[in-house]
């Protein structure tokens, strides 16, 4: 038998070298058909595809008619999120679900607003019979994000309206998936522990008066308890990742399925797909296992020349992966700052008081400060680097002692807000089915009768 499956893994392996000979392009002919690979061209600024009014990314500001970069601003539905975040905290309350009514609806909600809201959220937070153990419980994977897509699949069998695009049904799906995605997420990982790690299974229920983040919390530990801190920074971080405009990989997903006229549920499953990619939703994971590498590597978490002397070795390929990557440092859009990691900044070294982890925090602190001069001395770049959000939000889960499996899963769930919104939106202006060009450079050849090929 293992003679036979070394043989099959050989003839794969000729067939896909057979496919990187003939489906290798010439990277010349991409300049010269003006190509933008990645929707992007080399200054990193992306081709315009579409227009919305769900959030807006400022990088640049125009000063005599020329764009300077200046630092990072992020608005939902034209609100800026370090004001939304200062409004909730300061009135000491949680925001993700203020934010999930500012994005959907465009304005912020009144008390009355939001009390309804959750009401229907709470009411939301349901399985249908059996789901939990028939679906979620069978065949549990080792990455939530395929459950969390297999699951969403799956729920377009219960539902008798599926397929039906109307705005109220659509809403209803919307809110309905972003209410179960946090359950589905955790029973998921629960599964998976219980069947391959031996692990006692945990299946709490949902508490109607909890918000998003407290349900995660309450629903993951084994004893449900869990700090007003912790459920403070979960909900920030929630807020942080809800939205951000639509041009990222699976919010352009998001308006690429929509604009075909497919269902809700297909839409959402898509949208999983695209950000279980580590180049998007995954990035966390990798800052936070560069970072325990590193640990292991630097033997004076404070001696600035000795971490200087690793980064040095990321971007040689020397070090961790040997990728050539530091991660966590510099975005797609953001040059000077990522307003995002900004606002978390603010509150990770709270927690690490609360989580006697203030070594650790210092080392991020000095990697944050230390890389874009290592970056500016090893590279040319055409803008600046700054930390991004996902280089402290790995942190954060590690301190909320979330398991790495859920990290992607806790992205998903924060962005069905923006995902919601971004399908709404294109439901509403009902455009053309997104369907971008793509040029053949293959030279055109004759047909060859079987007897005759080589």
């Amino acid at each position: 038998m293992q003679g036979k499956i070394s043989d099959i893994t050989k003839e794969l392996e000729e067939m896909a070298e057979l496919c990187r000979i003939n489906g290798t392009i010439d990277p010349e002919l991409y300049t010269k058909y003006e190509v933008k690979r990645g929707l992007r061209d080399i200054n990193g600024k992306g081709v315009l595809t579409g227009l919305t009014d769900v959030s807006k990314i400022q990088s640049y500001t125009t000063i005599d008619c020329e764009m300077v970069p200046c630092e990072g601003k992020l608005y939902y539905q034209g609100v800026d999120i370090e004001d939304i975040v200062n409004g909730f905290i300061r009135e000491k309350r949680l925001g993700y679900e203020e934010t999930l009514y500012l994005l959907l609806f465009g304005k912020l909600p009144t008390r009355e607003q939001l009390a309804q809201l959750n009401t229907m959220l709470a009411d939301y937070r349901s399985l249908p019979t059996s789901f939990v153990r028939d679906i979620i419980m069978k065949a549990p994977s080792p990455d939530m994000m395929n459950t969390l897509a297999r699951s969403v699949l799956t729920l377009y069998a219960y539902d008798d309206c599926a397929d039906d695009t109307s705005l109220p049904n659509v809403l209803r799906q919307c809110l309905q998936l972003t209410a179960l995605v946090p359950l589905i997420s955790v029973y998921g990982y629960q599964a998976y522990k219980h069947y391959h790690d031996g692990q006692s299974l945990f299946i709490h229920v949902p508490q109607p008066d909890l918000s998003t983040a407290e349900n995660i919390l309450y629903l993951l530990r084994p004893d449900s308890q869990y700090t007003e801190l912790e459920a403070r920074i979960l909900d920030l971080a929630l807020v942080l990742h809800a939205e951000h405009g639509g041009g990222n990989n699976s919010t352009f997903t998001m308006h690429v399925v929509t604009s075909s006229g497919t269902d809700t549920y297909s839409c959402m499953a898509a949208s999983l797909g695209s950000l279980k990619g580590p180049k998007h939703g995954g990035a966390n994971i990798k800052v936070v296992k560069m970072f325990d590498d590193m640990k292991e590597q630097i033997k004076d978490w404070e001696d600035e020349d000795e971490i200087r002397n690793y980064l040095r070795d990321l971007l040689n390929k020397n070090a961790f992966d040997r990728q050539g990557l530091i991660y966590g440092m510099g975005h797609a859009v953001y040059s000077i700052s990522d307003p995002r990691a900004k606002i978390l900044r603010q509150f990770v070294e709270k927690l690490s008081i609360e989580k006697n982890r203030t070594e650790e925090y210092g080392l991020y602190s000095r990697v944050e400060r230390l890389a874009p001069e290592v970056i500016a001395q090893e590279r040319k770049i055409y803008k600046g680097v700054s930390a991004n959000v996902d280089f402290y939000s790995g942190f954060v889960y590690s301190m909320l002692d979330l398991p790495t499996e859920l990290y992607t899963p806790i992205f998903a769930i924060a962005r069905m807000a923006g995902w919601s919104a971004h399908r709404m939106e294109e439901l509403i202006n009902q455009g053309k089915i997104i369907r971008p060009a793509y040029k053949c450079v293959a030279a055109t050849r004759q047909y060859i009768p079987m007897d005759e090929r080589q």
